[in-house]
């Protein structure tokens, strides 16, 4: 009878234990689980601190770009108004620089073209004179000195050649030297001639001439009008004048200064009104200022 009893107690603990056994399993595994979850709730919590911490900077920088965004719009801005104040600068400043090219090539042309001007000319006058030395003789070069300066033919008489003793009239023996000189006259017709008389220092005494002056200016009178009657050069090419004792080109203080100085010159230039004529057409525009 005690051991029917003891039978439905055994079972009974026995279901206990089992039960127990059976719950404590499912403890361990929910606390476990638990200790899952826990981990994964911190660590999404330290992933969204860090999500958040990126989210601020990136906000931090999405403001500070558009800061500098705004700056670099408002450095364009200006950076575009100076390039349009440059550009409407430089347009103007081609304009005056092309302008500018084009008063120095028509400078340069026109020096160019006087530079031309006074070669031709130098050149006209190189051949008179070389043609009219060519014509003298070796004694008549001795009174005669041909010379070319700034453009203009100098030929200088001497007195003794030209005339009489103490006299302002032309000698015979001139004729032939005054002939080859008038033959040069006469083939540059487009050329004017001066005649100008010189003189020494020592005073003249003759009673139809006063001074200096009056001989000076009558030798070159006496001259043109040979030239005019005797060799038929055109006397609206000729003048006369006289120079005195006051354009001396050796000392007065010695024979031989005075007897270079007692000259007279026979100056053959082209003529003032067609001088760009005779050598070349001058540009039709007005020469620029330089």
């Amino acid at each position: 009878m005690y051991k029917k009893r003891l039978l439905p107690i055994t079972i009974l603990l026995g279901g206990i234990v089992m039960s127990s056994c059976v719950s404590n399993k499912k403890y361990v595994a929910l606390e476990t689980q638990h200790r899952d979850l826990a981990e994964l709730y911190q660590k999404g919590q330290m992933d969204l601190t860090e999500s958040r911490a990126k989210i601020k900077s990136l906000e931090d920088q999405l403001e500070y770009e558009r800061k500098n965004n705004a700056s670099l719009r408002e450095a364009y801005a200006k950076l575009q108004s100076t390039l349009d104040n440059s550009i409407a600068q430089n347009s103007q400043g081609n304009v005056n620089i092309s302008k500018l090219v084009d008063e120095i090539n028509a400078s340069n042309k026109y020096i160019q073209h006087l530079v031309n001007t006074k070669n031709k000319s130098d050149s006209l006058n190189m051949v008179l004179t070389n043609n009219l030395t060519r014509s003298l003789s070796r004694e008549e070069l001795k009174d005669v000195d041909v010379q070319v300066l700034k453009g203009v033919v100098y030929i200088s008489l001497s007195d003794n050649m030209l005339y009489k003793s103490g006299s302002y009239e032309v000698s015979d023996k001139a004729g032939e030297t005054l002939s080859k000189i008038a033959k040069i006259i006469q083939d540059y017709r487009d050329y004017d001639v001066l005649i100008e008389g010189n003189t020494d220092t020592d005073p003249i005494s003759k009673p139809n001439i006063r001074n200096n002056w009056d001989l000076s200016t009558l030798r070159a009178s006496s001259v043109v009008q040979a030239l005019q009657t005797m060799y038929g050069v055109d006397p609206k090419r000729l003048t006369a004048g006289g120079r005195g004792e006051y354009n001396p080109i050796a000392d007065n203080t010695t024979a031989n200064g005075k007897a270079r100085n007692r000259r007279t010159q026979i100056i053959i230039t082209p003529k003032l009104d067609q001088f760009m004529e005779l050598i070349d057409k001058a540009p039709e525009t007005e020469a620029p200022s330089i």
